[in-house]
């Protein structure tokens, strides 16, 4: 049986990068992963495109991540989101930078990442095993390879990069926090995050499905709070049990226990406008399209789907004459559009999920090498870790930074 000096449980985006890292220092290197090809998962994100970083300094990278920010600082100063822009196009892929500085493949084809990293591997000669890992392999109290199903597989370090357990379809199902915790891990909480949201207003939002709004701003609101916890600008869309979209995305990963906490999505339909343009606006709508019904006569201000539900919230009949809307109810309209209200009831299940929330807890894992305190020879990287971030290629940057923390700090 050979004995490698890195063995890494799990072909995804860190562990794809802890072999590239590895092998280009003249380490020999295997990646033991279940799924018959490597990087399933990273080769569906960003809906196939890959949103592979975020073009900005480490301050912003920083700002993004709430959960558990501060272990990321030595890792992300090893290897920023410049350093993972440079890495790619070194391999040929072109990157270009898009809207809220989200950065892809030139080609807006994943696998164009997914390749790169597969053939940086093979150029490097890191061996792939096709097998599933169940246990770590230790003797004396330090880890000295993997047991899988076909057999053991030893090194001399061992990495921890199974992904967590969102898009369980693509193999993340959570099997790497149980082999954390035969070795003693603690694992935080498991939950999804970066996810849709089931809201009380089910129905009303299933009668509007399928409408994107692309210009609208979200606001998240804590009960008993008067500054929301989260507001921005961008899309949504209306599911049959909910909201989703990036927007709602982002707002779901500042969601603390829903079973402490109660939620409110406040939407601006029209948040370049403010009340007193807005209300002439209105006016001037009503007043051109004066004989016309309420169902018909706010087409020019807004799509034609979300006018029954905008007139319900206002208290106003669809059938109900421009001309003979009273100012009351005008000013009923006015506040529907600038806060159209839904209640949270709970986030869609973690299959649904972009990433987890939850995972290793942070304090037994070394920040600037990613090496276990509980076991010597092993390390942890990427989703396994209680780290994560929004939407915008923050949380591929988290699993870069990562994987290159463990590699850099593994000598031959």
């Amino acid at each position: 049986m050979p004995v490698f000096d890195v063995i890494i449980a799990g072909g995804g985006a860190s562990g794809l990068m802890c072999a590239a890292r590895c092998a280009q220092k003249g380490l020999s290197c295997a990646v033991v992963e279940k799924n018959k090809r490597c990087g399933v998962k990273l080769s569906i994100t960003g809906k196939g495109r890959c949103n592979v970083t975020n073009n900005s300094d480490n301050d912003n990278i920083l700002r993004n991540i709430p959960r558990n920010p501060r272990f990321m600082y030595s890792a992300l100063e090893r290897f920023s989101s410049y350093d993972t822009m440079n890495f790619f196009e070194k391999l040929g892929v072109p990157l270009k930078t898009e809207r809220g500085n989200r950065v892809f493949p030139v080609s807006d084809k994943a696998s164009d990442i997914v390749d790169a990293l597969v053939n940086e591997c093979k150029r490097q000669g890191v061996q792939f095993i096709n097998d599933e890992v169940l246990s770590v392999l230790t003797e004396n109290g330090r880890a000295v390879g993997l047991v899988c199903k076909n057999g053991s597989c030893k090194a001399e370090n061992v990495i921890l990069a199974c992904g967590g357990r969102s898009y369980p379809k693509t193999g993340s199902n959570g099997s790497g926090y149980e082999i954390a915790k035969k070795i003693g891990h603690s694992v935080m909480e498991i939950g999804p995050s970066l996810c849709p949201i089931e809201c009380t207003e089910h129905e009303e939002c299933a009668d509007t499905m399928g409408l994107s709004l692309r210009n609208c701003t979200l606001s998240l609101y804590a009960e008993g709070k008067k500054k929301p916890v989260y507001s921005e600008l961008g899309e949504l869309i209306f599911t049959h049990f909910g909201l989703s979209g990036p927007l709602v995305l982002s707002a779901s990963a500042h969601m603390g226990d829903l079973k402490k906490n109660n939620y409110t999505l406040r939407i601006d339909l029209k948040p370049a406008l403010d009340d007193c343009t807005l209300d002439k606006r209105i006016v001037r709508d009503l007043t051109d399209l004066a004989n016309k019904e309420m169902s018909n006569a706010l087409r020019k201000l807004l799509p034609q789907k979300i006018i029954p539900l905008v007139l319900k919230r206002s208290g106003i009949a669809p059938e109900r004459r421009a001309n003979s809307i009273t100012k009351e109810e005008r000013r009923a309209l006015l506040r529907t559009l600038k806060s159209l209200t839904f209640s949270v009831s709970r986030l869609r299940p973690i299959d649904e999920a972009i990433i987890t929330r939850g995972g290793v807890a942070v304090k037994e894992i070394d920040p600037s090498t990613m090496r276990s305190k509980l076991c010597e020879g092993l390390y942890i990287v990427g989703e396994m870790l209680d780290v994560d971030a929004y939407t915008g290629g923050y949380n591929l940057q988290i699993a870069f930074s990562t994987a290159n923390a463990a590699a850099d700090s593994i000598n031959k």
